[in-house]
């Protein structure tokens, strides 16, 4: 399993009885600890997004609904709700 967030709690112990492996990640470890090897981030990130522009990889973006309003979170929400969302739904203007 793994894990991009940083839960309040966690309790890893239910993973055990399964043989379940638990990691996470933080994509500015290299930053926050000044690494030798920090220009690495910076190529990885450059190389995705190369793999992006041809085709190679595709992001889970799925639906862009626009300004995050009410109206615009209700239809996320709804969609979300109904069990058809797959992929990451995006309201912009944080």
């Amino acid at each position: 399993m793994a894990l991009i967030d940083d839960p309040e709690r966690l309790d890893a112990l239910p993973l055990k009885r399964k043989s379940l492996s638990l990691h996470w990640e933080l994509m500015f470890t290299r930053a926050i600890f000044q690494t030798t090897d920090m220009i690495r981030q910076h190529e990885l990130l450059e190389r995705v997004a190369a793999l992006i522009d041809e085709g190679v990889l595709r992001t889970t973006l799925a639906e862009h609904f626009g300004p995050l309003d009410v109206d615009n979170m209700r239809r996320a929400h709804a969609l979300i709700e109904s069990g058809r969302s797959r992929g990451k739904i995006v309201l912009e203007g944080f």
